[in-house]
């Protein structure tokens, strides 16, 4: 936090009511909190927030009106009031009897009071989080909804694979406009092993005896032209028996595909049927997974963790993390535990949610979740599945956005141009693919893409000028 310099000549004759609507327009909803941590008044800076009835906080401690998992977070808010190093903001939420829990990011800072016998107390700021969880329970819908189908497709493709993989029938796939095959299911190619080993992009007929070509290129044709062609019968090349071939029309977006189906009237040897067996070692496989694997109450204790993310959070054991909250590792903007939680209660499942993982040593890492809840004798607890996906990542920015100058380049530099100039063009270029990573996250949201970047919303707008990431301003409007 950087106070006013010059605040002793501009705000020294500030009325009490001039203060108090400084103070009540500086954040959604402001506190005056005694040192008993007794909230002794407050105001309102958004109109969203006064018909909500938090008008009864006055008079009640402050850590009585949040939920119970965010009573430690106000003793710190109250100890960081007192210290003096700079107000650290915290993300808190408050119970709610008409829905969710409300979310509310908030800072204190403490006031020495000026006259004798005065008691000291602390301004608390709170900011109203709930676009950003909105915005972010958007995102994680949206994300559901695109898996959900491209996993109904994949399904759908597994099933087809696996039908025609084990069909006992010798089915081809040709295209309609070359005839050239473009799939062959294994009882195909043992039809076809005496006369060639290949099928797969051979044109059709082939290792059928010559005197049936005209009738299955006139069943062919009946099948473009109709989609319906009676079934013909043929013989095998080298006199290996007879057969009758049948077929359908299939219209994909590349164009027309026959799908022919080849039954030998001679007696054919079956398949046989081939044998799988495994031994469960489940448990093992998950404790010495290299993804995180994380095991937690409905409400983010951690109940067990295997070896990887005890590993990624850099902790000495997996007992220490055990009964700890999994929010205070995983997040970026302290809300995405919350987030996770609700779209577990009401879908059940969620997959590849991007977020970070902080370490106890301050470092941080880009991850992605799947997670599900499960409920057993009327208890659910929550799994989740960590992958770490910072090397991917990193891999995938470098290849979307073109870096002006790569590390050898910038070393070059060094003694021809001053140091001072090519900090500021590196400087330059993250601050750049910070917000512009930011506005993607929002959708373009700036409100909300300043509030992921700890920016105003004015020294957002002047970057996105600086850096022509918004539109052009018309000279009337400068």
């Amino acid at each position: 936090m950087m106070p006013f310099k010059s605040s002793a000549q501009f705000l020294s004759d500030l009325s009490a009511e001039a203060t108090g609507k400084l103070v009540a327009a500086a954040a959604d909803v402001a506190l005056i909190v005694d040192a008993q941590g007794v909230i002794r008044d407050l105001a309102f800076g958004s109109e969203s927030l006064k018909n909500l009835g938090y008008e009864q906080w006055i008079g009640q401690p402050w850590s009585q009106t949040v939920a119970k998992d965010s009573r430690q977070k106000i003793e710190a808010l109250l100890k960081d009031a007192v210290s003096a190093d700079a107000p650290r903001w915290r993300q808190v939420n408050h119970s709610s009897k008409s829905g969710p829990d409300f979310p509310l990011s908030y800072c204190a800072v403490k006031l020495d009071p000026s006259g004798a016998g005065a008691e000291a107390h602390s301004v608390v700021y709170g900011r109203d989080l709930r676009a950003m969880v909105a915005l972010q329970q958007s995102l994680v819908d949206a994300q559901q909804a695109s898996l959900n189908e491209h996993w109904r497709v994949r399904d759908a493709q597994s099933r087809f694979r696996h039908l025609f993989q084990l069909s006992s029938a010798a089915i081809l796939l040709i295209d309609g406009n070359t005839q050239k095959i473009q799939e062959a299911n294994p009882a195909a190619a043992r039809m076809f092993e005496r006369v060639t080993r290949k099928l797969v992009g051979l044109p059709f007929p082939v290792g059928i005896d010559e005197g049936g070509h005209d009738a299955l290129q006139a069943m062919m044709a009946t099948l473009r032209a109709s989609g319906k062609a009676d079934g013909v019968r043929v013989a095998l090349a080298e006199g290996l028996g007879d057969l009758t071939v049948s077929g359908s029309l299939l219209r994909e977006e590349s164009g027309p595909m026959l799908v022919l189906r080849l039954e030998p009237l001679a007696v054919s040897p079956k398949p046989a049927a081939s044998k799988a067996g495994g031994l469960s070692v489940l448990p093992r496989l998950m404790q010495s997974s290299p993804d995180c694997i994380v095991v937690t109450d409905i409400d983010g204790t951690i109940l067990s963790a295997n070896d990887a993310f005890v590993e990624l959070v850099q902790a000495s054991s997996a007992k220490q993390v055990q009964g700890e909250s999994l929010g205070r590792w995983l997040g970026r903007t302290g809300v995405e535990m919350n987030v996770l939680i609700s779209t577990l209660r009401q879908r059940g499942s969620v997959r590849l949610f991007p977020t970070a993982l902080s370490s106890d040593q301050g470092s941080s890492s880009d991850v992605e979740i799947s997670a599900s809840i499960v409920s057993e004798d009327g208890q659910s607890c929550l799994c989740f599945t960590i992958r770490d996906v910072s090397r991917r990542l990193t891999g995938d920015v470098r290849a979307s956005k073109e870096i002006p100058r790569s590390v050898g380049q910038l070393s070059e530099l060094v003694g021809r141009v001053p140091m001072k100039d090519i900090v500021g063009e590196t400087t330059d270029l993250i601050e750049q693919l910070c917000i512009e990573a930011a506005l993607e996250l929002t959708r373009d949201n700036r409100a909300a893409a300043a509030e992921m970047l700890g920016l105003s919303r004015q020294s957002l707008y002047v970057k996105l000028r600086r850096y022509g990431l918004s539109d052009p301003v018309a000279e009337s409007e400068k």
